[in-house]
């Protein structure tokens, strides 16, 4: 039964387990990926990925904390080589990856012994497999307390009173300006007539009077024309 059995010893002591898995974080480190059981990689995992935590930029901030990460990653990997490494160019290809570093692919069973084969890398290394897939934003859920809660939702509902009222707003002057639009003909077509009006009446003033003017110097002239003709 496999009751309290955390950690996988491998058929091998203590020390011969230490040393196996710092030589094979070294390889992978080294190679980025690295052929293996399955059992051992699973080992190799649980191993490696603190480390890798360790080596991140933001975990590094200051002097003292940088210097107390390098000495712990030398006291497990034994490697000054491959702690520069980690702490230069796998740290910042995996500087935006919350986690999960290393990917385990099976291969199948080993010709010799039948053993469960696997291929473990580590993941932003892999071109090929990323090549497609674009890159997502890491976003991560804060607890917030009921009074932030509270004033976040007064936020939204100011917010979404504010929309209203410009909405509101938006809509008197539309109507406002279809009503002008509207309006603005009739206002133009109602003097035209009486305009034109006017100016005829005054034409017909205009031209009367020499009308009558002419009418009287003909019959004046009739009459003297009469008078000469008697005489």
């Amino acid at each position: 039964m496999r009751h309290g059995k955390k950690v996988n010893h491998l058929g091998r002591k203590t020390a011969h387990r230490k040393a196996m898995l710092a030589n094979m974080a070294c390889s992978l480190i080294e190679h980025k990926r690295i052929n293996t059981t399955v059992a051992k990689a699973k080992a190799l995992k649980q191993f490696v990925e603190p480390l890798i935590t360790k080596s991140k930029p933001e975990n590094n901030v200051t002097a003292e904390k940088g210097t107390h990460n390098r000495r712990i990653a030398f006291k497990n990997l034994r490697d000054k080589y491959a702690v520069n490494e980690l702490f230069s160019v796998v740290a910042e290809k995996v500087a935006d990856r919350p986690g999960g570093y290393t990917r385990i692919i099976k291969l199948g069973n080993r010709l010799g012994d039948n053993a469960d084969m696997a291929m473990i890398e580590l993941v932003d290394f892999n071109e090929l497999y990323n090549a497609g897939k674009s890159k997502k934003k890491s976003t991560r859920r804060s607890r917030r307390s009921k009074g932030n809660k509270e004033n976040v939702a007064e936020e939204v509902k100011d917010t979404k009173a504010e929309e209203v009222a410009s909405e509101s707003i938006e809509n008197q002057v539309d109507t406002a300006a279809e009503t002008e639009t509207q309006t603005e003909p009739e206002v133009e077509s109602t003097p035209k007539p009486e305009a034109e009006a006017a100016t005829e009446t005054k034409v017909e003033e205009t031209e009367t009077p020499e009308v009558k003017n002419t009418t009287e110097d003909s019959e004046k002239a009739d009459e003297e024309s009469t008078d000469d003709k008697k005489e």
